[in-house]
């Protein structure tokens, strides 16, 4: 058994990984974490039991499927205790960035002797664009990979903390952090902010990916629900979520269109974009979760970048 351990984001760049010729085994970490209640302790018995009514309730996830692929690889993961050196291979955005602290989190109470480094993909050029693993170059991730950042206790620690936080049911607290460029991790400052804009504003009582949902619905005028779905995941900025994860977003603003097909907003629902109405009312009888915290308790104020506790 080789003394690496490779951890992934996903299938898809596991595949990927496989064709490198990186020594190692390669364990894939599929959950979405960034999605739906969290619970601190990542792998207990209660943690699993929580995120897997969360996948029943609102993706149909069964629950041998959620075996077959989740819980077989966690145990995949908890066998493989031999390895001192851990290569994490994460995105910057929010998706990956909140499994990524789940996983340091489990890391630092379950392999303390590990050292662990972190490969994490975004700006790799002169341009804006921010990149995920799968969108670069054999070369460019062999690149990315000899300049692997080596994570410190210090770093780990940090990153378990704010799992912490982030599981907690209030996210003030996230908000209050300004030590971020004290630790490794690139990405996760503007992680956390996107994940504080998941909060419902004054303004209208949605948040910030349905109010974009909302705009992108009014600007490209799509031609059918899919069509919508393809322009969202094109212009989604940083949160890499998948279509079934905007498609939950889009059923959820379903009383705010006439039509699908072609797509088109209802006069509430540009009443709403335009802040002339709030949706608020309809919503907060939802028992939704970002992470530990429920998505109605808080309303974020988009003029102070703040959020209120209600």
């Amino acid at each position: 058994m080789s003394s690496l351990l490779h951890i992934t984001n996903g299938d898809s760049f596991t595949e990927r990984l496989k064709t490198l010729d990186f020594k190692g085994d390669i364990i894939t970490w599929r959950e979405m974490l960034c999605e739906g209640r969290t619970e601190t302790n990542v792998g207990s018995e209660s943690f699993w039991k929580t995120r897997f009514e969360f996948l029943n309730k609102n993706y149909k996830v069964s629950k041998s499927w959620f075996i077959e692929k989740t819980l077989k690889e966690y145990r995949s993961l908890c066998n493989h205790k031999q390895q001192n050196q851990i290569i994490l291979w994460f995105e910057y955005d929010l998706f990956c960035q909140i499994n990524l602290l789940a996983v340091l989190s489990w890391l630092k109470t379950n392999r303390k002797y590990a050292e662990v480094s972190l490969v994490c993909s975004g700006k790799e050029d002169e341009s804006e664009k921010l990149y995920g693993l799968n969108e670069l170059t054999d070369e460019q991730l062999r690149k990315l990979y000899n300049n692997k950042v080596i994570l410190t206790q210090d770093d780990i620690e940090y990153a378990d903390y704010i799992w912490q936080l982030y599981c907690s049911d209030n996210p003030i607290r996230l908000e209050n952090l300004t030590d971020f460029g004290d630790f490794q991790f690139h990405y996760l400052s503007d992680a956390i902010q996107a994940h504080l804009k998941r909060f419902p504003t004054i303004k209208n009582g949605l948040n910030n990916v349905e109010n974009h949902v909302l705009n992108l619905s009014l600007e490209h005028r799509p031609k059918s629900k899919r069509e919508l779905i393809g322009t969202i995941l094109r212009n989604q900025g940083i949160y890499g979520f998948g279509d079934s994860q905007f498609e939950r977003v889009v059923s959820t603003l379903k009383p705010l269109y006439t039509s699908f097909n072609p797509v088109r907003l209802s006069k509430k629902g540009k009443e709403i974009l335009d802040g002339k109405t709030n949706y608020y009312s309809m919503m907060r009888d939802n028992e939704a979760y970002l992470g530990g915290s429920l998505k109605y308790n808080f309303l974020y104020n988009t003029d102070s970048n703040r959020i209120l506790k209600l």
